[in-house]
């Protein structure tokens, strides 16, 4: 029998429970977060009073509207030339002060793609 892959060790470590039908229900012990999709997210938590649970599993970090040029990028979000992603950097720095988020902010060195950094 061939040994299990990355993917299967994974999966079996995170599933909850397997239904009959085939769908299953499992852990997600890591929430990415990014600035492009996250302001509908912490608009709901907000309209429904709630705060995220777990919020230490969850770590944010600007990376869609992130200017590549060095001094672009030194000058903080007033590099930022575009007003749209200027606002959802912004957003993003205050939904995850105002929800206690850990943010990678994006001067800090460890910044990066969200899907690499994960």
């Amino acid at each position: 029998m061939a040994g299990k892959t990355l993917y299967d060790k994974i999966w079996e470590t995170h599933l909850v429970k397997e239904r009959d039908n085939g769908t299953a229900l499992v852990y997600i012990d890591r929430h990415l977060i990014h600035e492009v999709t996250s302001p509908q997210a912490f608009e709901g938590l907000r309209l429904a009073g709630r705060s995220p649970w777990r919020a230490g599993a969850n770590l944010a970090t600007p990376d869609h509207n992130v200017p590549t040029t060095i001094d672009e990028r030194s000058r903080g979000l007033a590099g930022i030339q575009d007003q749209v992603s200027k606002l959802q950097v912004k957003t993003l720095d205050e939904n995850c002060r105002e929800f206690n988020i850990l943010e990678i902010e994006m001067n800090d060195e460890r910044q990066g793609i969200v899907h690499v950094i994960g």
